[in-house]
Protein backbone atom coordinates (compact mmCIF):
# COMPACT_ATOMS: atom_id res chain seq x y z
CA UNK A 1 0.00 0.00 0.00
CA UNK A 2 3.03 2.29 0.18
CA UNK A 3 2.45 2.99 -3.52
CA UNK A 4 -0.68 4.93 -2.57
CA UNK A 5 0.71 6.91 0.35
CA UNK A 6 0.87 10.01 -1.85
CA UNK A 7 -2.95 10.11 -1.67
CA UNK A 8 -2.54 11.38 1.90
CA UNK A 9 -0.68 14.51 0.76
CA UNK A 10 -2.58 17.81 0.89
CA UNK A 11 -2.66 18.11 -2.90
CA UNK A 12 -4.25 14.71 -3.41
CA UNK A 13 -6.63 15.02 -0.47
CA UNK A 14 -7.98 18.27 -1.94
CA UNK A 15 -8.22 16.75 -5.42
CA UNK A 16 -10.08 13.71 -4.07
CA UNK A 17 -12.53 15.80 -2.04
CA UNK A 18 -13.24 18.03 -5.03
CA UNK A 19 -13.85 14.96 -7.19
CA UNK A 20 -16.22 13.48 -4.63
CA UNK A 21 -18.14 16.76 -4.45
CA UNK A 22 -18.39 17.09 -8.23
CA UNK A 23 -20.12 13.75 -8.75
CA UNK A 24 -23.43 14.49 -6.90
CA UNK A 25 -23.36 18.08 -8.18
CA UNK A 26 -23.22 16.92 -11.81
CA UNK A 27 -25.88 14.29 -11.17
CA UNK A 28 -28.19 16.98 -9.76
CA UNK A 29 -27.49 19.22 -12.75
CA UNK A 30 -28.44 16.33 -15.01
CA UNK A 31 -31.76 15.90 -13.19
CA UNK A 32 -32.35 19.67 -13.47
CA UNK A 33 -31.83 19.49 -17.23
CA UNK A 34 -34.17 16.48 -17.32
CA UNK A 35 -36.81 18.59 -15.56
CA UNK A 36 -36.29 21.42 -18.06
CA UNK A 37 -36.58 18.93 -20.94
CA UNK A 38 -39.86 17.53 -19.61
CA UNK A 39 -41.17 21.03 -18.89
CA UNK A 40 -40.35 22.32 -22.36
CA UNK A 41 -41.68 19.20 -24.05
CA UNK A 42 -44.96 19.55 -22.17
CA UNK A 43 -45.15 23.23 -23.14
CA UNK A 44 -44.48 22.42 -26.81
CA UNK A 45 -47.19 19.74 -26.76
CA UNK A 46 -49.70 22.12 -25.16
CA UNK A 47 -48.96 24.84 -27.71
CA UNK A 48 -49.21 22.41 -30.62
CA UNK A 49 -52.51 21.01 -29.37
CA UNK A 50 -53.89 24.50 -28.82
CA UNK A 51 -52.87 25.76 -32.25
CA UNK A 52 -54.40 22.75 -34.00
CA UNK A 53 -57.61 22.69 -31.97
CA UNK A 54 -60.87 23.64 -33.66
CA UNK A 55 -61.62 27.38 -33.30
CA UNK A 56 -64.26 28.25 -30.71
CA UNK A 57 -66.01 31.51 -29.80
CA UNK A 58 -63.85 33.44 -27.37
CA UNK A 59 -66.72 33.68 -24.86
CA UNK A 60 -66.44 29.92 -24.26
CA UNK A 61 -62.94 30.24 -22.85
CA UNK A 62 -62.81 33.58 -21.09
CA UNK A 63 -64.95 36.16 -19.35
CA UNK A 64 -64.39 39.40 -17.41
CA UNK A 65 -61.89 38.76 -14.61
CA UNK A 66 -60.96 35.32 -15.95
CA UNK A 67 -57.33 34.20 -15.80
CA UNK A 68 -56.32 32.37 -18.97
CA UNK A 69 -54.87 28.98 -18.03
CA UNK A 70 -51.98 27.07 -19.62
CA UNK A 71 -54.38 24.77 -21.47
CA UNK A 72 -56.38 27.74 -22.80
CA UNK A 73 -53.36 29.75 -23.91
CA UNK A 74 -52.82 29.79 -27.69
CA UNK A 75 -56.27 28.31 -28.36
CA UNK A 76 -57.69 29.57 -31.63
CA UNK A 77 -60.79 31.65 -30.96
CA UNK A 78 -63.24 33.75 -32.95
CA UNK A 79 -64.96 36.95 -31.96
CA UNK A 80 -67.51 39.21 -33.59
CA UNK A 81 -67.82 42.89 -32.80
CA UNK A 82 -66.84 46.41 -33.74
CA UNK A 83 -63.33 47.85 -33.32
CA UNK A 84 -63.20 50.98 -31.15
CA UNK A 85 -60.18 52.80 -32.62
CA UNK A 86 -60.83 55.91 -30.50
CA UNK A 87 -59.63 54.00 -27.44
CA UNK A 88 -56.88 51.86 -28.92
CA UNK A 89 -53.37 52.05 -27.46
CA UNK A 90 -49.90 50.92 -28.50
CA UNK A 91 -47.58 48.64 -26.55
CA UNK A 92 -44.06 50.02 -26.41
CA UNK A 93 -40.77 48.38 -27.34
CA UNK A 94 -42.06 45.30 -29.14
CA UNK A 95 -40.10 43.63 -31.92
CA UNK A 96 -41.13 41.95 -35.15
CA UNK A 97 -39.68 38.80 -36.73
CA UNK A 98 -36.63 40.81 -37.88
CA UNK A 99 -35.98 42.15 -34.36
CA UNK A 100 -36.94 45.68 -35.36
CA UNK A 101 -38.27 47.71 -32.44
CA UNK A 102 -41.72 49.25 -32.73
CA UNK A 103 -45.21 48.94 -31.24
CA UNK A 104 -47.97 46.40 -30.92
CA UNK A 105 -51.41 47.80 -31.70
CA UNK A 106 -54.01 46.97 -29.04
CA UNK A 107 -57.54 47.77 -30.16
CA UNK A 108 -60.70 47.12 -28.10
CA UNK A 109 -63.26 44.99 -29.93
CA UNK A 110 -66.75 45.74 -28.60
CA UNK A 111 -68.70 42.49 -28.76
CA UNK A 112 -72.38 42.21 -29.61
CA UNK A 113 -73.31 42.00 -25.89
CA UNK A 114 -71.33 45.14 -25.02
CA UNK A 115 -68.38 43.42 -23.41
CA UNK A 116 -64.89 44.20 -24.68
CA UNK A 117 -62.16 41.93 -26.03
CA UNK A 118 -58.61 43.24 -26.30
CA UNK A 119 -57.19 42.48 -29.73
CA UNK A 120 -53.50 42.73 -30.53
CA UNK A 121 -53.74 43.55 -34.23
CA UNK A 122 -50.00 43.25 -34.84
CA UNK A 123 -46.73 45.18 -35.07
CA UNK A 124 -46.00 48.60 -36.57
CA UNK A 125 -42.61 50.38 -36.80
CA UNK A 126 -41.81 53.29 -34.50
CA UNK A 127 -40.87 55.60 -37.39
CA UNK A 128 -39.21 58.30 -35.29
CA UNK A 129 -39.45 59.26 -31.63
CA UNK A 130 -41.46 56.87 -29.49
CA UNK A 131 -42.99 59.61 -27.37
CA UNK A 132 -45.51 60.53 -30.07
CA UNK A 133 -48.55 58.37 -30.79
CA UNK A 134 -47.85 56.65 -34.12
CA UNK A 135 -50.05 56.63 -37.17
CA UNK A 136 -51.95 53.34 -37.10
CA UNK A 137 -53.60 51.61 -40.07
CA UNK A 138 -57.35 51.43 -39.52
CA UNK A 139 -59.06 48.07 -38.95
CA UNK A 140 -62.17 47.00 -40.90
CA UNK A 141 -65.13 49.27 -40.19
CA UNK A 142 -68.43 48.05 -38.85
CA UNK A 143 -69.22 44.63 -37.51
CA UNK A 144 -66.26 42.31 -38.01
CA UNK A 145 -65.41 38.71 -37.20
CA UNK A 146 -61.79 38.05 -36.29
CA UNK A 147 -59.79 34.92 -35.52
CA UNK A 148 -56.76 34.78 -33.26
CA UNK A 149 -54.78 33.11 -30.52
CA UNK A 150 -55.93 33.55 -26.93
CA UNK A 151 -53.15 34.82 -24.66
CA UNK A 152 -52.86 35.34 -20.91
CA UNK A 153 -52.51 38.77 -19.36
CA UNK A 154 -48.92 40.00 -19.35
CA UNK A 155 -47.21 40.61 -16.02
CA UNK A 156 -43.76 41.80 -15.04
CA UNK A 157 -43.07 38.52 -13.24
CA UNK A 158 -43.86 36.43 -16.32
CA UNK A 159 -42.42 38.68 -19.03
CA UNK A 160 -39.61 40.53 -17.25
CA UNK A 161 -40.96 43.79 -18.70
CA UNK A 162 -41.15 46.59 -16.15
CA UNK A 163 -44.52 48.31 -16.07
CA UNK A 164 -43.22 51.87 -16.34
CA UNK A 165 -45.51 54.65 -15.21
CA UNK A 166 -45.82 58.15 -16.67
CA UNK A 167 -45.72 57.02 -20.30
CA UNK A 168 -46.89 59.21 -23.18
CA UNK A 169 -50.64 59.29 -23.78
CA UNK A 170 -52.16 56.05 -25.14
CA UNK A 171 -48.97 54.03 -24.66
CA UNK A 172 -48.56 51.04 -22.34
CA UNK A 173 -45.84 48.54 -21.48
CA UNK A 174 -47.90 45.43 -20.70
CA UNK A 175 -51.17 44.03 -22.04
CA UNK A 176 -53.31 43.43 -18.96
CA UNK A 177 -57.10 43.10 -19.13
CA UNK A 178 -57.67 44.25 -15.54
CA UNK A 179 -55.75 47.49 -16.12
CA UNK A 180 -57.49 48.05 -19.46
CA UNK A 181 -60.89 47.44 -17.83
CA UNK A 182 -60.17 50.31 -15.41
CA UNK A 183 -58.99 52.56 -18.24
CA UNK A 184 -61.95 51.77 -20.48
CA UNK A 185 -64.54 51.60 -17.72
CA UNK A 186 -65.96 48.47 -19.35
CA UNK A 187 -66.30 44.73 -18.79
CA UNK A 188 -63.17 43.37 -20.45
CA UNK A 189 -62.68 39.67 -21.09
CA UNK A 190 -59.67 38.20 -19.33
CA UNK A 191 -56.51 37.91 -21.42
CA UNK A 192 -56.33 39.13 -24.98
CA UNK A 193 -56.24 37.81 -28.56
CA UNK A 194 -53.42 37.96 -31.10
CA UNK A 195 -55.24 38.45 -34.39
CA UNK A 196 -54.42 36.00 -37.18
CA UNK A 197 -57.39 36.61 -39.52
CA UNK A 198 -58.41 38.47 -41.55
CA UNK A 199 -54.81 38.31 -42.78
CA UNK A 200 -52.74 41.48 -42.82
CA UNK A 201 -52.62 43.32 -46.11
CA UNK A 202 -50.71 46.34 -47.37
CA UNK A 203 -50.95 49.11 -44.80
CA UNK A 204 -52.12 46.78 -42.01
CA UNK A 205 -50.11 45.99 -38.88
CA UNK A 206 -47.68 43.11 -39.36
CA UNK A 207 -49.25 40.04 -37.82
CA UNK A 208 -47.43 38.33 -34.98
CA UNK A 209 -45.84 35.03 -35.96
CA UNK A 210 -46.82 31.71 -34.42
CA UNK A 211 -45.13 30.86 -31.13
CA UNK A 212 -42.02 28.84 -31.82
CA UNK A 213 -41.25 25.59 -30.05
CA UNK A 214 -38.70 25.63 -27.27
CA UNK A 215 -35.50 23.65 -27.83
CA UNK A 216 -36.28 20.71 -25.55
CA UNK A 217 -33.79 18.32 -27.27
CA UNK A 218 -30.98 20.66 -26.24
CA UNK A 219 -31.89 20.16 -22.57
CA UNK A 220 -31.93 16.39 -23.17
CA UNK A 221 -28.42 16.61 -24.60
CA UNK A 222 -27.26 18.65 -21.58
CA UNK A 223 -28.81 16.04 -19.26
CA UNK A 224 -26.80 13.23 -20.89
CA UNK A 225 -23.71 15.44 -20.89
CA UNK A 226 -23.84 16.13 -17.15
CA UNK A 227 -24.33 12.45 -16.33
CA UNK A 228 -21.42 11.49 -18.57
CA UNK A 229 -19.31 14.08 -16.76
CA UNK A 230 -20.37 12.56 -13.41
CA UNK A 231 -19.36 9.10 -14.63
CA UNK A 232 -16.10 10.46 -16.01
CA UNK A 233 -14.94 12.04 -12.73
CA UNK A 234 -13.95 8.75 -10.96
CA UNK A 235 -12.46 7.47 -14.21
CA UNK A 236 -10.40 10.63 -14.56
CA UNK A 237 -9.38 10.48 -10.89
CA UNK A 238 -8.20 6.86 -11.28
CA UNK A 239 -6.30 7.77 -14.45
CA UNK A 240 -4.45 10.53 -12.57
CA UNK A 241 -3.65 8.14 -9.74
CA UNK A 242 -2.21 5.54 -12.13
CA UNK A 243 -0.18 8.21 -13.92
CA UNK A 244 1.18 9.47 -10.59
CA UNK A 245 2.21 5.91 -9.62
CA UNK A 246 3.89 5.39 -13.00
CA UNK A 247 5.77 8.69 -12.77
CA UNK A 248 6.97 7.87 -9.26
CA UNK A 249 8.09 4.38 -10.27
CA UNK A 250 9.98 5.74 -13.28
CA UNK A 251 11.66 8.35 -11.05
CA UNK A 252 12.69 5.65 -8.59
CA UNK A 253 14.04 3.42 -11.39
CA UNK A 254 16.08 6.29 -12.78
CA UNK A 255 17.47 7.04 -9.31
CA UNK A 256 18.71 3.46 -8.56
CA UNK A 257 21.60 3.32 -11.12
CA UNK A 258 22.94 6.59 -9.73
CA UNK A 259 22.78 5.25 -6.19
CA UNK A 260 24.59 2.01 -7.18
CA UNK A 261 27.38 4.00 -8.86
CA UNK A 262 27.94 6.11 -5.75
CA UNK A 263 28.15 3.06 -3.45
CA UNK A 264 30.22 0.76 -5.73
CA UNK A 265 33.83 -0.03 -4.30
CA UNK A 266 36.77 1.52 -6.11
CA UNK A 267 38.70 -0.82 -8.38
CA UNK A 268 42.30 -1.81 -7.17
Amino acid sequence: MHRYRFLLTAQWVILTLVSIALIPTMIRLGFWQQHRYEERTARNNLVSQALHAKPVPVERLTSPGHTVTRTEKYRTVTATGTFDTSREVVVRRRTNSDDEVGFHVLTPLVLTDGRVLLVNRGWIPANGVQTAFPKIPAPPAGRTTITGRLKADETTAASGIKNVKGLPDRQIMLINSAEEARRLGAKVLGGYVEQTAPEARGGSPEQISDPGSEDAPLNYAYMIQWWLFAAGVPVGWWFLVRREIRDREEAEAAQKPEDSQETAPAAV
